[in-house]
C-alpha cells in the first residue's frame, strides 16, 4: 500500500469559547478544547462509567473566523482534521510536547435555539432585524437559488 492517512474524526463538545489570536503575519488562528465521552458498565462493580477525553483543536484562517463568531462553550461540534505533534519552549525554557488536531473542516450540531450559552447570531430582541445567518444557512441559500426548477 503507497502512501498514509492522518484523519481525525470528532464529534463532542466544546469546553470553552476559542481563543484567536492573529499572527504577526496577518493569519488568523483559532485554539480549543472538545469533549468526548464514552460510557461503560464496570463487570465488578456493575456500575455506570464515563471516560471523557479532552482534545487541543486548531482552525487557521477563514475557519478561524467562522470558529471566533460561532463556536461558544458547551456546543455540539463534528470536527474532522489531522494529528499533528509539535514541541515548543514554555515560558520558563523547559522542552514540551503537544499534540493538536488541525482541523479542516467542522459542522456545528447544536440546534442555534438550544446553545448552552447565549450567542448573539441567534437572539432576536424585541423589534429588532432578523439574526444574522449562520454559513450553512448562507450556503444553503445560495443552493436553494442555483435551482433549475
Amino acid at each position: 500500500m503507497a502512501g498514509s492517512v492522518n484523519k481525525a474524526i470528532i464529534v463532542g463538545n466544546l469546553g470553552k469559547d476559542p481563543e484567536v489570536r492573529m499572527l504577526e503575519n496577518g493569519v488568523k488562528l483559532a485554539r480549543f478544547t472538545v469533549a468526548t465521552s464514552e460510557s461503560y458498565v464496570d463487570k465488578s462493580t456493575n456500575e455506570k462509567r464515563e471516560i471523557t477525553d479532552w482534545h487541543n483543536i486548531v482552525v487557521w484562517r477563514g475557519l478561524a473566523d467562522v470558529a471566533e463568531n460561532y463556536l461558544k462553550k458547551g456546543m455540539k461540534v463534528y470536527i474532522e482534521g489531522k494529528i499533528k505533534s509539535r514541541q515548543y519552549q514554555d515560558e520558563t525554557g523547559a522542552t514540551r510536547y503537544t499534540t493538536e488536531i488541525v482541523a479542516d473542516n467542522f459542522t456545528m450540531l447544536s440546534p442555534r435555539d438550544q446553545q448552552s450559552s447565549p450567542n448573539p447570531y441567534n437572539q432576536k430582541p424585541e423589534n429588532s432585524s432578523p439574526s444574522k445567518p449562520l454559513p450553512q444557512d448562507v450556503i444553503q441559500q445560495e443552493e436553494d437559488d442555483d435551482l433549475p426548477f
